[in-house]
């Protein structure tokens, strides 16, 4: 019986989907425009990276190969390749939004095809019996922000008025989330994800997919930093995923990272959450290299995301592309007989793109391990393949959506 090791590189778009006009991001290119920002002296950084974009393991198992069957383009640097060492190809998302938890959640079998309830970008954004009720249960004496709005900087606007008066800092974006951000020590953490939970309840009737908890610390005098305490409170997912199907076929699951709060915490096992993308890719190697026979280990690495795209910090997320690079020889080295790694990601986020929000983008698919051939698989026109081909691996039940591709 073989075992499953996927990986989910937050936001490592490959160029924009079909439908990205209607979001507002065709042209949006995540890796390609890092790679070309790269070549031309913009993703230079004094003590971190210099240089074109260095992605040689990945470009090796067809990442290039995937760009360029998404827009028709190898990024420079990312070939050319002539054999890939791995079965790659690029995948279309078919739900609605350009979020985690529809992105995570097609892979896995389950694609959301109702759009997401979202906050008007609008000063207030919230509905006023929304925050009443929040500022009645959680016992607040009120809030701040109340609008669209980059973490970073909301913190930075409003960081020394929450120290002063309590109240969090309420905010949201162009994705379905309710985000509340509070001094880790002032506030309390525990008191931050109290607050969390009764907005989560509260935000259900608004079909609002997640409410996040985003913890700081720091003063005025000194400037202020997001802690990674981080905490995602998703809605479950509407149907039985790829991690419910092999709870119930009574498989080995270890979800490591945001994997846990993304599935709401339902059918995903032993749990492990570390901070810092290097720091979760030991955890799962360490999960996998224990890991019984038909198990899985599911991995997201979210610091591409949070850390580097949000921010619009091209330097950064190249930095960190070449971090896992650099490990991939390790991860293959992981895999028994039998074993399959799937790198795959749940969106874009174009570090160019104007904004600071997520851009709907077409995802690289590169699957591998002793015995899988090499090869293109071409597009995929769901993510629900990758869930399929998983399950099958596995020797799971068919999941309700996806085609697999062995």
């Amino acid at each position: 019986m073989a075992r499953a090791l996927l990986i989910v590189l937050d936001s490592v778009g490959i160029g924009g989907a079909p439908d990205a006009a209607r979001y507002g991001d065709a042209g949006s290119d995540t890796v390609g425009h890092i790679a070309q920002a790269c070549a031309e002296g913009r993703g230079d950084r004094p003590g971190l990276r210099a240089g074109p974009l260095r992605l040689p393991n990945l470009a090796a198992f067809g990442l290039g190969l995937a760009c360029a069957g998404a827009t028709g383009r190898v990024p420079p640097g990312l070939g050319p390749v002539d054999a890939a060492r791995a079965l790659w190809g690029h995948a279309v998302e078919t739900a609605a939004g350009k979020d985690t938890p529809s992105g995570h959640w097609e892979i896995a079998g389950v694609p959301v095809l109702e759009d997401w309830g979202h906050f008007p970008d609008t000063r207030p954004a919230f509905p006023p019996d929304l925050i009443a009720a929040l500022v009645r249960e959680a016992d607040l004496p009120g809030i701040l922000g109340d609008r669209h709005a980059s973490g970073t900087a909301i913190i930075d606007a409003h960081g020394a008025d929450h120290l002063r008066t309590g109240r969090p800092i309420c905010y949201t974006s162009a994705d379905s989330v309710f985000q509340i951000a509070a001094h880790e020590e002032a506030f309390g953490l525990e008191r931050l994800y109290e607050t969390c939970r009764i907005a989560r309840r509260l935000c259900d009737p608004y079909r609002v997919g997640r409410v996040i908890a985003r913890p700081f610390v720091g003063d005025a005098a000194g400037g202020f930093r997001r802690t990674g305490h981080r905490k995602d409170f998703s809605v479950a997912p509407p149907a039985d995923t790829l991690l419910d199907v092999a709870q119930a076929a009574g498989r080995s699951i270890v979800s490591v990272g945001k994997i846990g709060d993304i599935f709401a915490h339902r059918a995903t096992g032993l749990e492990i959450k570390p901070i810092g993308n290097a720091a979760c890719l030991d955890a799962a190697l360490s999960a996998f290299a224990g890991l019984p026979e038909g198990g899985l280990v599911f991995l997201n690495l979210v610091d591409f995301d949070t850390e580097h795209g949000h921010r619009r910090d091209v330097p950064g997320y190249a930095a960190e592309l070449e971090a896992f690079d650099v490990r991939l020889p390790e991860i293959e080295a992981a895999l028994a007989p039998g074993d399959l790694c799937i790198v795959t990601a749940d969106h874009g986020n174009d570090p160019t793109w104007h904004g600071t929000e997520h851009t709907r983008e077409q995802v690289p698919v590169l699957a591998f391990g002793p015995g899988i051939a090499p090869g293109s698989m071409g597009r995929r026109e769901s993510f629900a393949d990758i869930g399929a081909s998983v399950a099958a691996h596995l020797g799971l039940p068919p999941l309700g959506a996806g085609q697999a591709w062995w």
